[in-house]
């Protein structure tokens, strides 16, 4: 795909999507960052169901540490793997409070190095909270960038690069909730909407159900 049709691209989903932000309930920069730990391998609605009960509760590193690994579980069992999420959590929450005054850090590294935490949620919070120019490529974003053609690739890490050296600067902040949302509601895995897809034209997917 040639940088005319990329900026195109973005400029279309931007349109239809004028305010793309992420689908979690959250208050606090804590508080996104232990719903983005939920979320793997959950949704949305199911992580945001469990913490508007556990936020109003203990929505601060303190409050959930003192509820203990035992206490947390009876908020989020409902989410899958449940119990190791419990255990990260709480222990992500004790770091928080040692060794960053509670206060969820802006590199990186920090967050990479905190129980639970991976390259896809160190990337949405990166993105979320602090405005930062990543892409966390998590299944929707991989599914549309390979079909696409935006940036394809056979591992989720190239898929990421590719995207970054594709993305038009202007749209790098917007780029993660444009095309996950894109690719939760319109470029679904299974039956994608392309009759109502407002990049069908510019798609290189061969498969288009038109």
């Amino acid at each position: 795909m040639n940088p005319a049709r990329r900026n195109e691209l973005f400029a279309r989903l931007q349109k239809s999507i004028p305010e793309p932000v992420t689908e979690l309930k959250y208050r606090t920069h804590f508080q996104l960052l232990v719903a983005v730990i939920l979320s793997a391998q959950a949704t949305d609605l199911s992580v945001n169901r469990a913490t508007r009960k556990l936020f109003r509760i203990a929505g601060t590193p303190k409050a959930i540490q003192d509820l203990g690994v035992s206490g947390l579980k009876n908020y989020i069992r409902t989410i899958g793997l449940y119990n190791t999420k419990a255990v990260n959590i709480v222990k992500t929450c004790s770091i928080l409070l040692t060794d960053h005054a509670g206060r969820v850090p802006r590199e990186r590294s920090a967050l990479e190095a905190l129980p639970g935490v991976g390259r896809k949620t160190a990337n949405v919070v990166l993105n979320t909270a602090f405005g930062e120019p990543t892409i966390a490529v998590d299944t929707h974003i991989f599914r549309v960038a390979n079909r696409t053609g935006l940036a394809k690739g056979r591992s989720v890490l190239e898929v990421e690069r590719g995207l970054l050296r594709a993305t038009p600067e202007s749209y790098l902040k917007s780029a993660h909730h444009l095309l996950i949302l894109h690719g939760r509601y319109t470029c679904r895995a299974r039956n994608p909407i392309c009759t109502q897809c407002v990049i069908s034209d510019i798609c290189e997917f061969s498969a288009k159900m038109i």
